[in-house]
C-alpha cells in the first residue's frame, strides 16, 4: 500500500469569538436532526401513508447521522475540513426541502434519511477547532463547542413547535433550509481553513476506521465509556414520559416535554466542564462524571415519586454524562492530532450505539419494574463505566503507522 501522510499546517489558536461562532453553527448544525420530533404527528395527518409510522422520520433521520459519521466525517483527516461543512451544509440545505415538498410518505422517509446523513457538521467543526486550541484550553474549547450542541437540540425542539402550530410542519422544514444558508455563510468567513497536503484513499481512510479501533486503547477506553454513559442517560429519557403518566404525577405530553429543559444546566456548565478537563485530566473528570450519573440513577431510585427528587437526580444525570462527553472527546482528540475526525467518528458511532441500546434496554425495564429497575439499570451502567476507567492502565498512544 502506498504510504500517505495528512499534514497538519501551523495555524493559530482560535479566538474566543471563533469559538463562540463555530459553537452557535454547531448548533444550528445538530438541530436539523430534531426538528421533526414535535411534528410527527402532523406529518402523519397530512400523509395518511404515515399514520401509525411516524415515528420512521425520526427513526431514519437518527440512521442516516449514523450513516453520515461513517462516510463523511473521516474525510475531515485528509480535506479541509471547512470545505467539507460546507459541501454537506448545502446537501442539508436540499435535502430540507425535499422534505418541505414530499408528495408522500415514502419520499419523505427517504429525504428524512439524507437530511440525517447530511447534518454531522458539528463532528467536523468540533475537532477542527480542538485541534487548533493549545493542550490546556483544549477542554475548554470542546465544551464550549459541545454547549453549542445542547443548544441545537433545545433551539430545534422548541421552535419547530411553535413554527409546525401555526404555519404547519412543511413551513419548517423551509425555514430550516433558510436557516442552513446562514449556516453556510457563517462557516465560509469565519471557520479556519485547514488544508491537508496529502492523505490516503477514501477507501483505506475508511479502512483505518478499524485500524485506529485495534492500535488506540484511548479510544476504546473512551467509546465504551461514552456508550454506557449515553444509554444511562437515553434509557431515562427513553421511558420518561411513559413512567410521568402513571401515579403519582399523571402528567401530560406537555408536561413531561418541559423536563428538557433542564438540560439548560448541562448547556450553561459545558464551558465549565471543559476547564475542569484541563485543570484535572481527562481521566478524573471522567471518573467524576461516572460517579455524578451513579449518584443520580441511587437519588431516582429513592426519590422518582417526588417532583424535587426527580428533578435533582436528572440534573445529575446530565451533568454527569455530559462531563463524560467532554472528557472522552478531550482525551480522543490528543491522542492521534493527524486522525482526529476519524477517532471522532469512531467515538460518536459507539456513543449513538449506547444512545439506541439505552433506548430499547430503558422501555422494557420500565415497562416491567417501573422507576426502581430503571434506577438499578442506570445505577449498574455508570459502574461499569467508572470500572473501566478506574481499572484500565495509563493510556499510552500506539505507535504511528504513515497510513493511519
Amino acid at each position: 500500500m502506498a504510504q500517505h501522510t495528512s499534514t497538519l499546517q501551523a495555524q493559530p489558536a482560535p479566538r474566543p469569538a471563533t469559538v463562540f461562532s463555530m459553537a452557535t453553527a454547531c448548533a444550528f448544525a445538530v438541530a436539523t436532526i430534531y426538528y421533526s420530533q414535535p411534528l410527527l404527528p402532523q406529518m402523519a395527518a397530512g400523509l395518511p401513508a404515515l399514520a401509525g409510522h411516524a415515528g420512521l422520520i425520526a427513526t431514519l433521520t437518527q440512521v442516516g447521522y449514523a450513516l453520515g459519521l461513517l462516510l463523511f466525517v473521516p474525510l475531515g483527516d485528509v480535506r479541509d475540513p471547512r470545505r467539507v461543512v460546507l459541501g454537506l451544509v448545502m446537501l442539508n440545505l436540499l435535502a430540507l426541502l425535499g422534505c418541505a415538498a414530499a408528495p408522500n410518505a415514502p419520499a419523505l422517509l427517504l429525504a428524512s434519511a439524507l437530511v440525517g446523513a447530511t447534518a454531522v457538521s458539528a463532528q467536523l467543526i468540533i475537532p477542527a477547532l480542538s485541534g487548533l486550541a493549545a493542550p490546556a484550553q483544549r477542554g475548554q474549547v470542546v465544551g464550549t463547542l459541545l454547549s453549542g450542541l445542547s443548544a441545537g437540540l433545545l433551539f430545534a425542539r422548541t421552535l419547530s413547535g411553535i413554527v409546525g402550530e401555526h404555519w404547519g410542519w412543511r413551513a419548517m422544514y423551509e425555514l430550516a433550509a433558510l436557516l442552513d444558508l446562514g449556516l453556510a455563510a457563517t462557516v465560509w468567513r469565519l471557520m479556519p481553513s485547514l488544508p491537508r497536503a496529502s492523505g490516503p484513499s477514501y477507501g483505506a481512510l475508511l479502512a483505518s476506521l478499524a485500524r485506529l479501533w485495534r492500535t488506540e486503547p484511548v479510544l476504546r477506553l473512551s467509546a465504551l465509556t461514552g456508550l454506557l454513559l449515553f444509554a444511562g442517560f437515553s434509557a431515562l429519557w427513553t421511558a420518561l414520559a411513559t413512567l410521568l403518566a402513571q401515579a403519582p404525577y399523571h402528567y401530560g405530553p406537555a408536561r413531561a416535554g418541559s423536563f428538557g429543559l433542564i438540560g439548560l444546566a448541562g448547556l450553561l456548565a459545558s464551558p465549565l466542564i471543559g476547564r475542569l478537563a484541563d485543570r484535572l485530566g481527562a481521566r478524573r473528570l471522567v471518573l467524576g462524571g461516572t460517579a455524578t450519573v451513579a449518584l443520580a440513577f441511587a437519588l431516582l431510585y429513592g426519590g422518582a415519586t417526588h417532583l424535587a427528587g426527580l428533578v435533582g437526580a436528572m440534573l445529575l444525570l446530565d451533568l454527569g454524562n455530559r462531563a463524560g462527553l467532554v472528557a472522552n472527546q478531550t482525551r480522543i482528540y490528543a491522542a492521534r492530532p493527524e486522525a482526529r475526525s476519524r477517532m471522532n467518528t469512531v467515538f460518536m458511532t459507539a456513543y449513538f450505539t449506547g444512545g439506541a441500546t439505552g433506548a430499547a434496554l430503558g422501555g422494557s425495564v420500565a415497562q416491567a419494574a417501573g422507576w426502581h429497575g430503571l434506577a438499578a439499570l442506570g445505577v449498574g451502567l455508570a459502574l461499569l463505566a467508572g470500572a473501566l476507567n478506574l481499572w484500565a492502565p495509563a493510556a499510552r498512544p500506539a505507535p504511528r503507522p504513515q497510513c493511519a
